[in-house]
C-alpha cells in the first residue's frame, strides 16, 4: 500500500545522497484519498538474475551473456532486438528499477497502492528461438519472480510469462503459480508474436487461464520483424516505428482473437491490452460492428456485435493520449464506456512513463475517476481494496 505523502527520500536506484527522481513532483493530494492499481510496472531482468533459477542445459548461455556489456532491450538470445536508429538520449534519469525496495519506494513517491509488474527484456520474448529455450527462460523468469519480487506483501503483484511457443507449458505455468497469493495476471508477449493470438493452438494457455481465474494481458514494445505487424522495415524513423508498434500490436490482436472467437470459447477469460493506449479502441469496435452487419456468416459463432465482447475486455492508459482540449478524452471514452473497461497504467520507469496525476487531470466525474485509477483493474485482477479508502471494488 502507497505512504501517503511520503517524505523526501534518497533515490534506492541512484548515487548515496542524490535525491530521488520524483522528488521534485508534488502529487496531487487527490491520490492520497484514491485507490490506485497500475497495471503496467517493468522490472529489469538481466541474464545473471536468472541464472540460478534456469534449466542446468541452459545455463551457459546465461553465464556466457552475463558476461557481455548490458545494453537495454537488446541481448542477443535475452533481448533481441534490430535497432537501426541513432540512440540519442531524451532524459537524465535511470530508466530501469532492479529490486522490490526500490519499486516500493518509486510507487509511493507515484501515490500508486498495486503496481503490476512485467519484465523489460522479455518484452521481446516472442522472438527468442529455439523455442527449447525460450521456454526454458520463461520458466525461469516466473521462478525469479515469485521468489525474488513477490515473496512479500507490499502491493507488488505479478503478470507471468505465459511462453508463446509452447502453449501447453504456458498452461502448465498458468496452473503451477496460480495459487499465489499475488501472481494475479498472465502476460502474453505480442511483440511480433506468431501467430496472433486468435489461433486456436493458444487454447489450452486460455483455458488454464480461465480455469485459474487469471486475467490475460497483450503488452507490445517496439520491434523491427518480417511478422506483421512488426514489418516496419519501411518507415525511416524511430518515431513511426514507436507509434506503430504499440497500438497496431494490440488491435491486430484484438481482430484475430474476435475472428476466431476466443472470448466465446472462454466466456469468462479476462483479456486486458496494455501500452497501446485506448484512442485506437473505439475506432476498431465501430469497424468490426460495421463489417459484422455485412460479413456475420464469417463469424456465426458471434451472437452480438463485435462491440459487445470489446467492452467486456480492459484497455489500459498509456501512453495515454493528450489532446489539446483534455475534454475530447471523455468523448473519447463515451464512445467506448471506456469508463468501466480503460484502467491506469503507467509504464514506469520508462522514458514515456504516465504519472497518475496525468489521468486525474482528464475532466471525468469523481466516481469515473475511480473506475479508472483502481476499481476497473480491481475487477479484472481480483484485487481487495484497502478499507482505509472506504469503498469497495463497486465505489461504494
Amino acid at each position: 500500500m502507497k505512504a501517503h505523502r511520503p517524505p523526501q527520500v534518497a533515490d534506492a536506484g541512484a548515487e548515496p545522497g542524490e535525491p530521488h527522481i520524483l522528488a521534485e513532483h508534488k502529487r496531487s493530494s487527490a491520490l492520497d484519498s484514491t485507490f490506485v492499481a497500475d497495471l503496467d510496472v517493468h522490472i529489469n531482468e538481466r541474464p545473471a538474475d536468472l541464472i540460478p533459477f534456469i534449466d542446468p542445459a541452459w545455463r551457459p548461455a546465461l553465464e556466457h551473456l552475463a558476461e557481455i556489456p548490458w545494453r537495454y532491450l537488446d541481448i542477443p538470445g535475452f533481448a533481441p532486438n534490430h535497432v537501426p536508429w541513432p540512440i540519442v538520449p531524451t532524459l537524465n534519469r535511470r530508466t530501469t528499477v532492479s529490486s522490490p525496495e526500490e519499486m516500493r519506494q518509486d510507487l509511493d513517491l507515484l501515490g500508486v497502492d498495486v503496481g503490476v509488474l512485467f519484465p523489460d527484456s522479455f518484452l521481446l520474448h516472442a522472438l527468442i528461438k529455439p523455442p527449447q529455450y525460450a521456454v526454458a527462460l520463461a520458466r525461469a523468469y516466473n521462478r525469479w519472480l515469485a521468489e525474488r519480487w513477490l515473496s512479500v506483501d507490499n502491493g507488488l503483484v505479478g503478470a507471468l510469462l505465459a511462453p508463446h511457443q509452447d502453449p501447453e507449458v504456458a498452461a502448465e505455468e498458468i496452473r503451477t503459480y496460480a495459487g499465489h497469493p499475488r501472481v494475479k495476471a498472465v502476460f502474453l508477449p505480442s511483440a511480433a508474436v506468431d501467430p496472433l493470438y486468435g489461433n486456436r493452438r493458444y487454447d489450452p494457455l486460455f483455458e488454464a487461464a480461465q480455469e485459474c481465474d487469471l486475467a490475460v494481458v497483450l503488452h507490445a514494445v517496439t520491434a523491427i520483424s518480417p511478422i506483421y505487424p512488426f514489418n516496419l522495415h519501411g518507415f525511416e524513423t524511430l518515431l513511426a516505428a514507436h507509434v506503430l508498434s504499440h497500438g497496431v500490436a494490440m488491435f491486430v490482436n484484438l481482430v484475430s482473437m474476435l475472428e476466431t472467437g476466443v472470448p466465446v470459447r472462454f466466456p469468462d477469460l479476462r483479456i486486458a491490452f496494455t501500452e497501446g493506449g485506448i484512442a485506437w479502441v473505439p475506432w476498431i469496435s465501430m469497424r468490426l460492428d460495421k463489417e459484422y452487419h455485412e460479413r456475420r456468416r464469417d463469424v456465426p459463432f458471434l451472437t452480438e456485435r463485435p462491440s459487445h465482447y470489446i467492452q467486456r475486455m480492459f484497455f489500459a492508459t498509456q501512453p495515454v493520449e493528450e489532446p489539446e482540449r483534455l475534454r475530447d478524452m471523455v468523448t473519447l471514452m463515451e464512445l467506448f464506456d471506456g469508463e468501466d473497461c480503460v484502467v491506469f497504467a503507467s509504464d514506469w520507469p520508462h522514458h514515456d512513463f504516465d504519472h497518475p496525476d496525468k489521468v486525474l487531470q482528464i475532466p471525468l466525474s469523481e466516481q469515473a475517476k475511480r473506475k479508472i485509477m483502481g476499481l476497473n483493474a480491481a475487477r479484472a485482477l481480483r484485487l481487495e481494496i484497502p478499507a482505509q479508502y472506504g469503498y469497495g471494488v463497486d465505489g461504494r
